[in-house]
């Protein structure tokens, strides 16, 4: 079997179907695009063949470009990768090239055969890029179907001409959400769009397809003829020169100059719009090695495409049954629990939600109406579907109701001693194979295990709030939990498609335990007499979507109060956070908690609109004469949290740095352009990382010390996916 087939029926279509062996959606490979370029030529100089349709044999049409293909070609290509990732680009691009021209005369642009793309479904990256260099796009109007590239979000940009033929369809201007933002439309919308050109009834796709193919078309493009004008106007053009201008200061107020793929693609862009279209098809060539060759593109489409599918998919689930997950209990309906029953019921999970009132119970309910209301709103959600879901929701009080769930998660005060009972009245309902999940992002799940009848069936997944929007599960092993219980956490995860990372029980667990440093140096700053602002804006030029001091806001500074004495009567004299304390504490006793009291470290408004920052923090903490540079304030900022990834690795809570990487990124938002801390550190590398690390330690104390495993790789110059690969089974 061969993931392209051809076969040219009696009336002289050929119809090239796009079937990749063993995957559930197609992906290219360079077999595959090799046998595609075989096929067109077969069927280009076939007299008998009057026209092709190039279509999927299964209900999406592709899913993109194997990313795999990238790594391997840079490894194979030895001393001079960039030159063997242009070539194996300008490949595709000649290969794309020969659909668009079709056997046309290059002169008079007479003769050539008619070829059209039939999409089933989903159409992304080359997936579209394919039928862009078509001669005319069929879909079926399937409103599950997405179409469009997204190849932005993991790092690069489209470099199959995707970028060169979509600028040239629907001018910069147009085509700039669909290229810059990875944006995704339905048929209807893509067709709105301009970006594909019909969309037909799924039972007639091939028929309209075919029918156009014998119609006899024009089929040379706006672009191959004498005269084309760019849409919109090209950057020469007083309108064209307009759109630039605006273009290249969004990419840089939005990227803040840290993702080289977004910048890469605009002067792709710019650049192909004063030449030839062959010429423009090189220039994008050019700048997509360019960003191949970037280490911030590699580690991206590391962590954020390959090992996050990786972990999608169970890359660490431990050998179990089936766990899917049938009846889930929730207990708590408040703000977590609510979440937690929503995306539950979205997935078709029947769902109990208990609290302690009816009232309560309810109103946990009525998270997932509202939630389904706004999606009946933009047309995304139907009615029907509003009462199906609703319909797996039982709000209740009563425990007897859990009778038949297979997962319980509780969902309520962080508190040892509630947290137990509540685990006692579970049990004393549910089966002895029932799995048991504390929602909790602080309590060791060790500890409140001590209150189940079977510790080994008890595990911790912590939500990220606001549950339905939040990407990332931590699931957390205690000292006793088996693995059937992991297996179950982790098919439930899978189910309400969020990406699991799996750690061992210690304070904090991993996420909140690089997240509170990065806090807390934050703040430690401002009692320094460091400008606010430049916390704050050191912290977005380095790729972090908030400065710690919003992120304080955000979360609530009482919460963070209560961080904080917990764990300085955990630790006692070790506590070291005395500083950070006093502003903390400081701005509690001014009531000013954050978002939630329209007053934290930043002003707001009536309506909560942040303002700008509080000028009564500078009052009271008074900005020094002397200032850092901006690269101190960054290393501070990002030291903090990857030190901490380190030493939970070094001490066993991480045990695979892919989780750590893609945990990162999703759970917290740690610059998402460096692949992650592990990445991060390999970009820099482990001696300079040490070293700079000494520096930190003279200036600023123990905090930054570096790690006995930094300090070994330093010394042995070794990257974190080097030396940890077998384990991490990274590509």
């Amino acid at each position: 079997m061969t993931d392209f087939t051809m076969k040219t029926d009696a009336d002289g279509v050929a119809t090239i179907t796009w079937d990749t062996v063993g995957k559930s959606m197609n992906v290219m490979s360079r077999e595959s695009m090799a046998l595609l370029s075989d096929l067109i030529d077969d069927a280009l100089a076939d007299d008998a063949v009057k026209g092709i349709i190039i279509t999927s044999g299964k209900d999406t049409f592709a899913g993109g470009m194997d990313l795999n293909v990238l790594a391997s070609i840079r490894e194979e290509s030895g001393d001079n990768p960039a030159q063997g990732l242009f070539d194996f680009t300008m490949a595709g691009h000649h290969m794309l090239r020969k659909v668009e021209r079709a056997g046309m005369d290059p002169k008079t642009n007479k003769g050539g055969k008619p070829i059209a793309a039939a999409l089933p479904g989903t159409a992304l990256g080359i997936g579209l890029e394919v039928p862009l260099a078509c001669h005319r796009i069929f879909a079926a109007d399937n409103p599950k179907a997405k179409i469009g590239l997204p190849e932005i979000m993991v790092g690069i940009f489209p470099g199959a001409g995707g970028t060169t033929r979509l600028v040239r369809k629907l001018g910069a201007m147009a085509a700039s959400p669909l290229l810059l933002e990875g944006k995704l439309n339905n048929p209807q919308k893509a067709k709105a769009a301009g970006v594909i050109d019909e969309v037909v009834p799924a039972g007639e796709l091939l028929a309209k397809a075919k029918e156009w193919v014998l119609s006899e078309p024009k089929i040379v493009k706006p672009w191959d003829e004498k005269g084309y004008k760019m849409p919109g106007g090209a950057p020469y053009h007083p309108a064209g020169f307009m759109t630039f201008v605006g273009a290249s200061a969004m990419v840089n107020g939005k990227t803040q100059g840290v993702y080289p793929a977004a910048k890469a693609l605009l002067s792709a862009v710019y650049e192909g719009a004063l030449v030839p279209f062959d010429q423009a098809l090189k220039i994008e060539a050019r700048w997509f090695t360019n960003v191949l060759m970037n280490p911030s593109s590699s580690a991206m489409i590391r962590s954020l495409f390959i090992n996050k599918e990786a972990l999608e998919k169970g890359a660490n689930r431990p050998e179990a049954p089936d766990q899917k997950v049938k009846k889930v209990g929730v207990i708590g309906a408040g703000m977590m629990g609510a979440g937690i029953a929503l995306v539950s019921a979205l997935a078709g999970i029947q769902v109990v939600l208990i609290d302690s009132t009816q009232e309560a119970a309810d109103k946990g309910k009525s998270y997932t109406t509202a939630h389904l209301d706004k999606g009946i709103a933009r047309k995304k959600v139907t009615e029907e579907k509003k009462e199906a879901v609703l319909g797996l929701i039982n709000a209740t009080t009563d425990y007897a109701a859990l009778e038949g769930c297979d997962l319980i998660v509780e969902a309520v005060f962080e508190d040892v001693g509630v947290k137990a009972e509540v685990t006692k009245n579970v049990q004393a309902v549910t089966s002895p194979d029932c799995i048991f999940a504390t929602n909790t992002s602080t309590l060791p799940i060790t500890e409140l295990a001590k209150a189940s009848a079977d510790p080994e069936k008890f595990i911790g997944i912590h939500f990220f709030s606001p549950v339905d929007k939040m990407l990332l599960v931590e699931i957390i092993k205690g000292k006793e939990t088996g693995p059937v219980a992991v297996a179950k956490a982790l098919d439930y995860v899978r189910q309400i498609k969020k990406t699991p990372i799996v750690v061992n029980d210690e304070r904090f667990f991993y996420a909140n335990r690089c997240i509170i440093p990065y806090i807390n140096e934050g703040i430690r700053m401002v009692k320094e007499g460091v400008e606010p602002a430049l916390i704050e804006n050191a912290a977005k030029l380095v790729g972090m979507p908030l400065g710690p001091l919003q992120l304080v806001d955000e979360t609530s500074v009482d919460l963070g109060v209560k961080i904080a004495k917990a764990t300085k009567a955990a630790m006692g004299d070790a506590y070291s956070d005395g500083e950070v304390d006093e502003v903390l504490f400081w701005m509690f006793d001014q009531e000013r908690l954050g978002r939630k009291s329209n007053a934290g470290f930043y002003a707001y408004d009536e309506k909560g609109k942040r303002q700008g920052l509080w000028d009564g923090l500078t009052a009271q903490y008074p900005v020094a004469d002397d200032q850092p540079d901006l690269t101190t304030v960054q290393h501070r900022l990002l030291f903090a949290q990857v030190l901490e990834a380190v030493r939970a690795l070094e001490e066993g809570v991480l045990e695979d740095i892919r989780e750590g990487d893609v945990g990162a990124i999703l759970g917290w938002g740690f610059a998402p352009w460096s692949g992650g801390p592990f990445s991060w550190l390999d970009i820099i590398g482990a001696p300079y990382a040490a070293e700079r690390c000494d520096q930190l330690t003279a200036a600023f104390g123990q905090r930054f010390k570096t790690p006995d495993l930094l300090r070994e790789m330093a010394d042995k110059g070794q990257s974190f996916y080097r030396r940890f690969e077998q384990d991490a089974k990274a590509a």
